[in-house]
């Protein structure tokens, strides 16, 4: 069955990489914030563009929302394409602070199709970012679907070749208990194992899934 196989791909990656504590961010805001600047670039270059925000002393929705995007760009500079993630983050925040006074605690109150919905709607933000959102900043059990995902599930057979983001993220989240821990966790393990053993040109000695039957042509 595909769920017991999955469950044995989260067993085996959990015993090699362990829990992974994610995601980052000391608030559900900082780490919206995080999702979006993430884009395109590594984490340790969105923890740069934070820090300078911080140091700003303007790490809040009211803050940001006042900010030109001329002005946020140069602090968001560290994660890359900072004119356009600035003028994605205002994006947002022209979305929260207009439609709900920038207050997240009214955002949580909404139903996670409808946030979802409304989140795709905002100008910059794709499905990979409004549910890493969803599940991080506002504990959905929302499955996230990325890059290393997709190739992981494809090269083990988990899924069709080919398979899109919403038929990838339909069979895990059909296959698995909705469960908001366990999405966490496994989204992050894919991307450990999709970093280190799993790139465009696979190095599958030594990866802890290189004993599951896999296509690497997919």
């Amino acid at each position: 069955m595909i769920s017991d196989q999955l469950m044995e791909v989260y067993r085996l990656l959990y015993e090699r990489f362990g829990p992974q504590h994610w995601w980052p961010g000391e608030t559900a805001f900082e780490i919206i914030v995080g999702a979006i600047l993430t884009q395109n670039t590594n984490w340790g270059n969105v923890e740069k563009a934070i820090a300078n925000l911080k140091a700003a002393g303007c790490l809040t929705a009211q803050k940001l929302h006042e900010m030109d995007a001329s002005s946020l760009a140069p602090l968001i500079r560290p994660a890359g394409y900072f004119n356009i993630k600035a003028k994605r983050l205002k994006n947002f925040l022209n979305w929260l602070c207009g439609e709900y006074g920038g207050d997240l605690e009214a955002v949580a109150r909404i139903d996670t199709y409808t946030l979802r919905e409304e989140l795709l709607g905002i100008s910059g933000i794709g499905p990979e970012t409004a549910d890493s959102i969803l599940l991080y900043a506002f504990e959905r059990a929302v499955f996230v679907v990325d890059t290393y995902t997709c190739r992981v599930a494809g090269r083990h057979g988990l899924v069709e070749p080919g398979a899109d983001y919403h038929q990838v993220q339909d069979h895990f989240v059909s296959s698995l208990a909705s469960d908001v821990a366990l999405f966490n966790e496994y989204h992050a393990l894919l991307v450990c194992v999709g970093k280190e053993y799993c790139k465009p040109r696979p190095n599958c000695s030594g990866c802890p899934l290189e004993s599951l039957p896999h296509e690497l042509e997919f």
